[in-house]
């Protein structure tokens, strides 16, 4: 069994924001594969099947994002026996549309959803990261991701969400090197600038960020 937990924002007031790309994929991944989503637990809702021949938990942490941790850890704590069957999907607001990049370790890079699993597991865990940086100047970066896709951005957005579960599917069937050798590389379009992500704390478990 395998756990992958895309992280976002509960309620409709997030579900279209550039926060929410964990969300995205992992309903992309559940409608290609027929895995309802409808299970209530964890702190979070989920789903079980199979999919690219692996028996897999998709799950999405409803807990905001600064607390995706303590979700995420009581899943796995259900249904993982070793830390190499968790994958994580997040935003990335470095990352330009078009791209996403697989690691199997790493720091948080200043997003609190993997900060707060940092906590519980420590780095050593693989991330898909999902770029959903525009081309339009950003001035305040907390708002920024938590604003929705521009309409001429939309499409681009759901090529990136695609082509992260085509990355989902080689680490489910290959493994964690495979599937970096057939996804960090190449992109849906050129690259544009990058800028750090903001950051901040975890004291309110109300925060979206």
């Amino acid at each position: 069994m395998k756990v992958i937990a895309g992280l976002g924002n509960p309620g409709s007031k997030y579900s279209g924001t550039r926060h929410n790309a964990g969300f995205k994929v992992v309903d992309a991944l559940a409608e290609k594969y027929g895995i309802s989503l409808k299970r209530r637990g964890f702190g979070g809702v989920y789903g079980v099947g199979k999919a690219a021949g692996e028996e897999l938990v998709l799950f999405k942490p409803q807990t905001y994002m600064n607390l995706s941790g303590d979700a995420v850890n009581a899943v796995c704590s259900r249904y993982l026996d070793s830390i190499e069957g968790l994958l994580i999907i997040c935003d990335d607001v470095v990352l330009p549309l078009g791209m996403v990049r697989l690691r199997k370790r790493g720091s948080s890079g200043g997003h609190n959803g993997l900060r707060s699993i940092i906590e519980h597991f420590g780095t050593e865990f693989a991330r898909l990261r999902v770029g959903v940086r525009g081309e339009t100047p950003v001035f305040d970066m907390k708002s920024y991701v938590l604003s929705d896709f521009l309409p001429e951005e939309r499409e681009m957005a759901g090529e990136t969400f695609q082509k992260a579960v085509f990355c989902l599917e080689k680490w489910l069937s290959g493994g964690i090197e495979e599937a970096m050798r057939g996804c960090n590389k190449g992109k849906v379009k050129q690259e544009t600038s990058s800028a750090d992500s903001g950051k901040t704390g975890r004291d309110d478990p109300e925060r979206p960020l």
